[in-house]
């Protein structure tokens, strides 16, 4: 669905400042909300927020509808007497500027079970009725994910096609029994669920009342190693002997690599979902509504057709496109659930078929700055290209910062910028691309928060096709702390048209 004309920011809530070494829901997450306000922005977009797993990867959860616990706020369990102050008396030295998960994950572990403990034995009547109203309306992905988070742990994070084969092909004495078993960490898991959404929905509503709308990110694949493979392998294509991905998921060579993308999801069995009319999916799209206004959908092109890697390869470059039921897949959506507003990631080589299936549904694409200049005026990334019905970005997560694009962009590309600007700012090369994306016809501009603060590639979020070193970037604490850059951000977005109309009158 087309959007009104407006804008806002790109940021992970794992980037916010904090003591325990990660971004979280408190304080500094109401303090962002704030600065988006006083900037006239009117969206927060965000990555995934599932629990990650191996890599801390956003888009390599152990579920497609959990939150991720590391972003619950210690302090707020706090507040609530779920914690002391005493608890944090020895916390160790964290760097500002990155996030060290070896080490957070485990804190925050050990202080989340202390508050679960505690949640069990001073929980108030009324708290009590919350957790199990919330226990009940998400049974229907809540219990198998504390259930296969328990059995994971049971079986030293070793992956569920390795369990033991009654467990694994959820027979259903083996079922009830390790729920039984395991009926204490089962609990935690739902705890710290309920502490998650807990958190998340009174920021969202902060967020909504400040005229802010949080977009959300639908990843189109879910990691082999998840509840939701777990639970519904029919819908998946894996080997019917060991469990394993037959069909990997992936991208044929492209911008990003020579021998293409190899993600090791596994793909869809499209035609199991289908005939259950994709019932998980439009699951999976209203839980994703619960915490978010809007959704972008990763990898959109994989709707119209999917590339599909054998199982034993290591690169990406034998695969082949298999069709997919897109159409079909959205006539549903619509149908069960209403016009969606989904924005749709189209970025890479796509087809007729890809641009028909995402204009049918006015699903709007999205334009990237950073890849404007490298080639001809037929370029679709360069503004006067664009139709209004989409969504322009400096650069997204994976790209570089802005700074650091125009640091390493060839002669070529920076010549072609030059013509185009004219000149190069004494802004800033990332104040030139802000205002060219906010001064373009494209319905809505995000900008990612490390080129507002003018970053360079030492603050980049994600270097595709490596398992190590994403996601850790974090901003200072006192960054957001400029009445000046606020200010300058909300002239810019009200010349623009951008900036909510109460701000512009």
């Amino acid at each position: 669905m087309p959007f009104p004309r407006s804008s806002g920011v790109l940021l992970h809530p794992t980037s916010f400042p904090s003591r325990f070494g990660i971004g979280d829901l408190g304080l500094e997450a109401y303090r962002f909300i704030d600065f988006l306000k006083e900037s006239a922005q009117q969206y927060w977009q965000v990555l995934p927020l599932g629990p990650t797993g191996y890599g801390n990867s956003p888009y390599m959860s152990y579920s497609a509808m959990a939150g991720n616990p590391v972003l619950i706020s210690l302090e707020k369990l706090r507040d609530e007497g779920l914690l002391f102050d005493d608890d944090f008396a020895n916390l160790p030295g964290f760097p500002a500027e990155k996030v060290e998960f070896e080490r957070v994950i485990p804190l925050k572990v050990e202080l989340l079970k202390k508050a679960c403990e505690n949640f069990k034995t001073n929980k108030s009547e009324i708290i009590q009725r919350e957790f199990t109203g919330f226990c009940d309306s998400k049974a229907y992905w809540l219990n198998d994910y504390a259930l296969f988070m328990a059995l994971k742990d049971a079986n030293d994070g070793a992956s569920w096609h390795t369990w033991e084969p009654e467990i694994a092909k959820r027979e259903k004495e083996a079922i009830a029994s390790s729920q039984e078993r395991l009926a204490d960490q089962v609990f935690y898991y739902k705890f710290i669920q309920f502490q998650f959404f807990r958190q998340w929905s009174e920021l969202k509503s902060y967020a909504n009342m400040r005229g802010i709308e949080i977009i959300g990110d639908i990843p189109i694949y879910v990691a082999h190693d998840s509840a939701d493979v777990w639970s519904y392998p029919q819908f998946f294509c894996l080997d019917k002997k060991t469990n394993e991905v037959a069909l990997m998921a992936g991208v044929p060579p492209d911008y990003f690599s020579a021998t293409g993308q190899l993600w090791g999801n596994p793909v869809y069995h499209w035609e199991e979902l289908q005939k259950h009319d994709f019932k998980w999916w439009v699951l999976r799209f209203e839980a994703m509504l619960d915490y978010v206004d809007i959704i972008r959908i990763d990898h959109f092109r994989g709707f119209e057709a999917y590339w599909a890697v054998p199982q034993g390869e290591e690169t990406a470059l034998n695969g082949e496109w298999i069709e997919a039921p897109g159409e079909a897949f959205f006539e549903t959506l619509k149908n069960k659930l209403g016009k969606l507003p989904i924005m749709a990631e189209d970025l890479g080589v796509m087809t007729p078929g890809v641009e028909a299936l995402r204009d049918r549904f006015e699903f709007p694409g999205m334009r990237i700055l950073h890849f404007a200049f490298g080639s001809d005026p037929g370029n679709p990334f360069l503004p006067f290209n664009y139709p209004r019905n989409a969504v322009v970005y400096t650069g997204t997560h994976d790209n570089d910062t802005t700074v650091g694009w125009y640091n390493q962009a060839s002669d070529w590309e920076k010549r072609n910028l030059w013509l185009y600007l004219g000149c190069i700012s004494p802004e800033g090369i990332h104040w030139d691309l802000i205002r060219m994306a906010l001064s373009s016809i494209a319905n809505q501009a995000i900008l990612p928060l490390q080129d507002i603060l003018g970053l360079d590639t030492q603050a980049r979020m994600n270097f595709p096709s490596t398992a190590e070193g994403n996601w850790e970037w974090r901003y200072h604490e006192h960054a957001l702390n400029n009445d000046e850059l606020a200010s300058k951000l909300k002239v810019l977005t009200t010349l623009c048209g951008r900036a909510p109309r109460s701000t512009e009158s």
